[in-house]
């Protein structure tokens, strides 16, 4: 009898991935691997212009580990609509940015803001009198 010929090994059937005709395991594709992808794929392009070595995939899932699905399709929504894709995105994932403090400072700014654009607005109106 033999054993080594012609059967797979045991890894083979516990990860799920079944070897191809080629001898190669097959990819597996996953709603999240795509967005880790698309992640990579924008945040390197910063990472190229800036001098830093791109990011792999091992390392984006290291990163983006403890973000259930649901929220890395909001991630990925939020991070389209800013200005700066890979600034935005690296503040969202940190949770220091996410406490009650943090929110309540950032409110405090923005109606900072708010109120100096509303000064802004007056002051131009009466210097073009």
């Amino acid at each position: 009898m033999r054993y080594n010929g012609s059967m797979d090994h045991i890894s083979a059937h516990i990860n799920g991935s079944v070897p191809s005709k080629k001898g190669k395991p097959a990819e597996r594709a996953t709603e999240r691997g795509d967005l880790m992808r698309e992640f990579m794929i924008h945040l390197n392009q910063s990472r190229i212009k800036a001098g830093l070595p791109k990011l792999t995939m091992p390392r984006m899932g290291k990163i983006l580990e403890a973000i259930p699905t649901k929220d890395l399709y909001y991630l990925k929504t939020v991070c389209e609509k800013s200005k700066d894709y890979s600034k935005k995105f690296w503040w969202e994932i940190n949770p220091k940015n996410h406490t009650p403090e943090a929110k309540a400072k950032a409110a405090k700014r923005w109606e900072a803001k708010k109120l100096e654009d509303k000064k802004q607005k007056y002051r131009d109106y009466y210097n073009n009198l």
